[in-house]
């Protein structure tokens, strides 16, 4: 478990989700988690491996799974042999649809779908064959269109009458918190609208009617996180979107998501993400779409 990373997806509070899409010969990706949902579509890797909470299993030729908010998942080569392994990654916001949303009669199937989630779900191979090939087209389409298409796509998966949950039930996830608080939400709404400015400890407090001391405990109780740590976190993922879309320099980065030091951006980077900010940028191949 103390290998387990927590993955700063490239999501910003303006996206409604992420699509990225590639050809692989391998699978190179550590044990991780991260607070979005994630929607994987794996073709042609029979014999890898998947790890989903405490479930661990060999792969067939044709894998969909969904992973839950904080749900510790990997994929393995294991003894996959293939050339051309072709995955889908759809991620979106926790909170992409709204409680009270979920609550209505018409999207009960994807609601229930998601609370089953959180212990991962493995979709049997006729559900995947209904929808595998709009998930490979989803991101051919833009704006509403495709946002619209994700919620169909879930719709029509929630109603597989066959779907598997693949972790123990009594499986723990010591990163598994509940922020449900609205002083978080607006700390963290501050930060991610100005990542790339100062941002002192006596700013949120002020922000949120605490004292810095008070606040300071507050926040490590609620996320996990000191307040330095939340801010690195959210301006790192900020970073990681500008190395996929941009062509800036690494120092350029580093300064426009509020780094003062590139010795401090490359170190922080390095220890979230196992590579450098240069690496990360050369290892990067496949098409990643934002809605």
């Amino acid at each position: 478990m103390n290998n387990i990373i927590k993955e700063i997806t490239p999501l910003t509070q303006n996206d409604c989700f992420t699509i990225f899409s590639r050809v692989k010969k391998d699978f190179d990706f550590p044990l991780h988690f991260h607070e979005e949902f994630e929607l994987n579509l794996i073709l042609n890797a029979p014999g890898a491996k998947r790890i989903v909470g405490d479930n661990i299993e060999e792969i067939a030729d044709m894998e969909l799974v969904l992973v839950g908010p904080n749900l510790s998942h990997v994929w393995t080569t294991h003894n996959c042999k293939s050339e051309e392994i072709t995955e889908v990654t759809i991620q979106w916001h926790k909170d992409l649809f709204d409680d009270k949303m979920l609550r209505r009669n018409q999207l009960s199937f994807i609601r229930k779908m998601f609370e089953r989630s959180v212990r991962g779900i493995l979709f049997p191979r006729e559900t995947i064959e209904k929808v595998y090939n709009r998930i490979l087209a989803i991101n051919q389409l833009q704006g509403f269109d495709s946002v619209l298409e994700l919620m169909s796509i879930l719709h029509d998966l929630s109603t597989s009458k066959s779907m598997r949950v693949l972790s123990d039930a009594t499986f723990n996830n010591d990163q598994v918190l509940n922020y449900n608080s609205r002083r978080i939400d607006k700390a963290f709404e501050f930060m991610n609208a100005n990542f790339d400015k100062p941002i002192t400890l006596k700013d949120l407090s002020k922000l949120v009617s605490m004292t810095e001391v008070s606040f300071s405990r507050f926040i490590k109780k609620r996320t996990g996180n000191t307040f330095i740590d939340s801010l690195n976190e959210i301006r790192l993922g900020h970073a990681t979107r500008m190395l996929i879309e941009t062509t800036h320099s690494v120092a350029e980065i580093s300064y426009n998501c509020g780094f003062n030091n590139i010795s401090n951006f490359n170190r922080l980077f390095k220890k979230k993400k196992h590579c450098t900010p240069k690496e990360f940028r050369e290892n990067f191949s496949g098409t990643r779409v934002f809605i």
